[in-house]
């Protein structure tokens, strides 16, 4: 019965109503309670811990550890077996943890109710818990309700509706019980009907609930964030692709090994395995991906600093290539509070803050504005309830020191004629100055039309058609700046009695006040330094055309030749007549859900990396669609901030624009990490080669290389992640997406710093080898690729020498190198440890030629520097 709901007139829906006792019965809403279910939304399907831990598995390189365990095992090598085993866990452990705090979206849709509903059952109103509404329930409706559930109204009393979550939009949209004519309009344009988690302003109704949980508006989102699937990052795309050639370089080079040791020297089946799995071992960045979890986990702790709380870490990296980032109008670039900016008086263009209550005109132009309204603002504590027009005006007499309460105290209300849509007109009766006074606001066209004489300083003159002719230029240069504009008016009445609306006529005409939701002072600013970047402002608005132009125009985002467009008007075009117009359009206005995305959708399809700002429940599918989506704190909703990447905790776009900088910066940190990570990898892979094709001993044991990749090289990498921003970072464009993190200058370095670490280890091994055998050849070959990798973490902190960037400015760096010296010498000293990691005793002079070698290469690559420098 309640799917017809929809389809029904409202005299038969209130039939219907009166049929069924003037609402519910009791047993009849537990049964559609029982068959609806309680009113929240749809909870998809989780996975479990367990399964999530065992997906972690899935990645090649982890089989090629496993199956480099197992040969160490079979072997007898139960050190490397366990140490190698040891990894594996820890890494599958730490990627089911980030995977658990992911993916709440949906969690505080599902909360998205009111805490009670007025509604009528058993013929008795009554108050229940919002989740227990269900279709067919009458709920009463009272300014500062939030409406628990969608329905068609009953009964409307001047009801003026906060839609803004859903819509975007921030003025208050005017409610009628009327029917309207069939078709489909748009969510705003509905004005026989109210959503659930919109707020009454204004007014009384009754409405007729048609639709809760999934079957809302609210739901219809969820909806859409159901099916918006995430990206991948540009570096999780990067990292991907090198973990599957490296995968494939791996186990191409360790069967070339295997085939030359088995074949060319002459070793057994065993010894042959054994050198691909140290070969195995080398090339394997086992420590990458927690690093770059660390990094990254170490830049949100530094942007939670400066408000910019992050959810995901893959957003860390992804701010720094972001292109173009679509941010939402209402309560991201603007206040989402309307504010009086500029008012017209006796002649007169003034600033709302300019305005002078010594003139009678510009006084009395206030007095009505905080007469013939209904809103209240609390000044202590800033809380506001009413029409935002009406709260407007009455901010507007506090910033002139004009307490609206003591203003209607001191000339109460005698009397009202509510605002109604089709007269555009609310009156209120006062006595004033002694004479019952009519008071008078509402649309400037039909008040002027009404009014006979205009209010000046020299008083009350006749009003003639060149006063017509300027009031109505103000109007329109107002309403040209994208402004709300109300005109004001009065009368003076005969006698204190009920009013008609016969008494709307005849009026002097006091002026104009013209009011818009303001720009946040810092989104010009905000705008112009992310142009300077490279970064390109779209505004998405629910709000009209010529109002969202207007702020754009002002903040610096909508320039000459742009274009602003319409939802309708994007409903009309094609994706390819979108992607050609794409570059061109600035503001988008008067947009639902579903363009938010397909906008985001269209700058991902020219490869650019999206940020979308929002507070709204309607901004939510597109915060997931987006690359990096990011909530307001303060003034967002709880589904917008669970949707999205990232929280600003201040609300300031400005701090997109330092959270983009510090992107930059982490990202330039992973890569110096991976370079230092890899080089050091890279040495010992060539080693490994040149004792294969030499038919030397095998230069590292598993446990060797293991110890230096997941202990000695952690530090220096973590260290590196802690590198301050280098300044300058906002004056270059933003990074090319498509571009791998591994490029070519990138390979190069990681090659010849390889080679060069490399060298020095194979001739401590040769040194080694002369003076003690294969054992002690080993360990000095350990030692000097350990650290040579350890004084290697200075040469990746930049591009510059050490000098330039300064021994000390990263004292973590100083404090790394200091840990693997120390972890390094306790191998090497402390006897039960040389069993454990397969190392002989040494002697002065080799420690020391250790010591030469291993800073070498490091000598080398700073002198290099040094010179290009100068």
């Amino acid at each position: 019965m309640e799917q017809t709901y929809f389809d029904k007139t409202v005299p038969q829906a209130l039939e219907q109503v009166k049929a069924t006792a003037d609402g519910l019965t009791a047993q009849e809403a537990a049964r559609r309670l029982e068959e609806h279910g309680p009113n929240q939304l749809a909870e998809g399907k989780k996975k479990s811990p367990l399964v999530i831990f065992l997906e972690q598995f899935k990645d090649l390189l982890v089989f090629i550890l496993a199956v480099a365990a197992v040969i160490s095992m079979v072997s007898g090598n139960v050190e490397s077996t366990l140490v190698i085993f040891a990894v594996l866990i820890m890494n599958a452990v730490l990627g089911t943890v980030q995977y658990l705090k992911a993916e709440k979206s949906l969690e505080s849709l599902k909360a998205m109710s009111a805490p009670v509903a007025k509604v009528l059952r058993d013929g008795v109103r009554q108050e229940v818990a919002g989740p227990q509404v269900v279709p067919g329930d009458i709920v009463y409706l009272e300014a500062g309700d939030l409406v628990v559930a969608d329905g068609r109204l009953l009964e409307c009393y001047s009801l003026k509706v906060n839609e803004s979550s859903l819509t975007g939009e921030s003025e208050a949209v005017e409610k009628t019980a009327d029917a309207l004519p069939a078709g489909k309009t748009a969510l705003g344009d509905q004005k026989n009907m109210v959503f659930s988690g919109s707020l009454v302003t204004y007014g009384r109704a009754v409405m007729l609930v048609t639709g809760t949980g999934m079957n809302t508006e609210l739901g219809h989102i969820a909806e859409l964030m159901n099916q918006t699937q995430q990206r991948k990052t540009p570096l999780q795309k990067s990292l991907d692709d090198f973990s599957g050639k490296l995968a494939a370089a791996i186990l191409a080079i360790c069967a070339l090994v295997f085939c030359l040791s088995l074949f060319r020297s002459g070793m057994g089946l065993l010894d042959s395995l054994l050198f691909a799995v140290a070969l195995a071992v080398a090339a394997i960045p086992e420590a990458l991906s927690s690093i770059v979890t660390i990094v990254l986990a170490m830049g949100t702790q530094k942007m939670a600093r400066q408000n910019a709380i992050i959810k995901e870490l893959k957003a860390v990296e992804s701010l720094g290539s972001v292109q173009v980032i679509c941010s939402d109008k209402t309560g991201t670039l603007t206040q989402n509070k309307m504010t009086v900016q500029k008012i017209w008086a006796d002649g007169k263009l003034v600033e709302a803050k300019d305005a002078d209550m010594s003139d009678p005109a510009q006084e009395l132009l206030m007095k009505i504005g905080l007469l013939a309204s209904d809103a209240t603002v609390d000044v202590a504590s800033g809380a506001s309830v009413g029409d935002p027009t009406e709260i407007a005006l009455v901010n507007w007499g506090g910033m002139h020191q004009t307490d609206a309460n003591s203003v209607r105290s001191q000339f109460p209300r005698l009397g009202e004629l509510a605002f109604d849509s089709d007269r555009k007109l609310m009156s209120t009766l006062h006595r004033v100055n002694g004479k019952p006074m009519l008071l008078t606001k509402g649309a400037m066209d039909v008040l002027l039309a009404r009014s006979e004489k205009l209010l000046t300083a020299k008083g009350v003159v006749p009003l003639t058609d060149e006063m017509r002719a300027a009031i109505a230029r103000a109007n329109e240069e107002f309403s040209e700046n994208g402004l709300r504009v109300l005109a004001f008016a009065c009368r003076e009445m005969d006698a204190e009695r009920e009013l008609t609306l016969e008494d709307e006529n005849g009026f002097t005409f006091v002026g104009l006040v013209s009011m818009i939701d303001p720009p946040r002072e810092e989104s010009k600013q905000a705008v112009a330094d992310a142009k300077r970047g490279g970064i390109r402002t779209v505004m998405i608005t629910g709000d009209h055309k010529v109002t969202a132009t207007a702020i754009a125009k002002q903040i610096g985002i909508f320039e000459e030749g742009d274009i602003a467009l319409e939802g309708v008007e994007l409903d009309a075009m094609t994706d390819d007549e979108l992607d050609e117009k794409l570059p061109h359009i600035s503001v988008y206005a008067r947009v639902s859900p579903e363009h938010k995305i397909r906008i985001v959708s269209a700058w991902q399809r020219r490869g650019c990396i999206a940020a979308m700002t929002g507070d709204g429940v309607n901004d939510a599918p597109a915060l997931k669609k987006a690359d990096v989506g990011v909530a307001m704190g303060i003034t967002g909703t709880e589904v917008s901030k669970d949707a999205a990447a990232m929280i600003l905790a201040d609300d300031n776009f400005a701090t997109i624009v330092k959270a983009v900088v510090n992107g930059r910066g982490v990202y330039t940190n992973i890569k110096n990490a991976i370079q230092f990570l890899l080089s050091g990898n890279m040495a010992g892979i060539l080693a490994v080669l040149y004792a294969s094709l030499m038919a030397l001993p095998v230069p590292f044991q598993p446990v060797h290389l293991l110890f230096i990749n997941l202990l000695t090289d952690s530090l220096p990498a973590i260290a590196l992640g802690m590198e301050p921003a280098r300044k300058g970072l906002l004056d270059q464009k933003p990074r090319d997406p498509k571009a791998s993190i591994l490029d070519k200058p990138l390979m190069f370095k990681i090659l010849w710093q390889g080679a060069l670490i490399a060298i020095a280890s194979m001739t401590a091994f040769y040194l080694g080898l002369s003076a003690g055998g294969a054992a002690m050849a080993s360990t000095m070959a350990f030692a000097t690729l350990t650290l040579a990798r350890l004084f290697h973490g200075f040469n990746c902190r930049g591009t510059e020498s050490i000098f330039k960037l300064g021994l000390g400015s990263n004292k973590y760096s100083l404090m790394a190198f200091a840990g693997g010296v120390v972890l390094l010498a306790a191998v090497l000293t402390i006897p039960v440890l040389e069993g454990l990691f397969s190392v002989t005793a040494l002697s002065g002079v080799q420690y020391l030629q250790i010591l030469g070698l291993a800073f070498a290469p490091t000598l080398l690559i700073q002198l290099g520097r040094v010179i290009r420098g100068k």
